[in-house]
């Protein structure tokens, strides 16, 4: 009887412990904990003090988002600038968190005037807590570009 118990007692642990290693997985993903594991930060656009500007192919893709300061669940504004010759089609933003899936949120981008393009949208308020958001910029037919910055609750 009492090898019964223990069986089941040792089945129950093994049970709360893949649970709990799922549970720490989805909240805090992988990435995310490696990152901090080696003392990285996976921010690499400070955001909230101007724009940041990344290569692609033969152009440089800038991300500028107002107003500052960048804050969820406020209406923002979305700017784009592209170098190099004109974009055959809008260029869009997805928006999300690194290493978790926070569902779909596109910012549809609109030409005003040279080589720039805005649109309007919202960061949400991610219910772990974290604040860490990466957009991605996508030139269709071109490739895309991301920006990992930090917004403020």
């Amino acid at each position: 009887m009492s090898d019964r118990l223990s069986t089941s007692g040792r089945g129950l642990a093994a049970l709360l412990t893949a649970s709990l290693f799922l549970f720490i997985f989805n909240v805090y993903p992988c990435r995310a904990i490696a990152a901090a594991a080696r003392g990285e930060r996976l921010v690499d656009c400070d955001i909230q003090q101007g724009p940041c500007a990344r290569p692609l192919a033969e152009r440089v893709v800038t991300l500028d988002i107002l107003p500052k300061p960048v804050r969820a669940m406020r209406d923002l504004t979305f700017r784009v600038s592209v170098s190099g010759r004109r974009l055959t089609s809008n260029p869009y933003i997805d928006l999300g968190m690194p290493g978790m899936n926070m569902g779909p949120n596109r910012v549809d981008l609109k030409p005003v005037g040279g080589d720039t393009y805005e649109g309007r949208g919202v960061i949400v308020r991610c219910p772990s807590g974290r604040r860490t958001w990466k957009a991605t910029v996508t030139l269709p037919d071109e490739g895309t570009v991301e920006f990992v910055f930090d917004v403020i609750y």
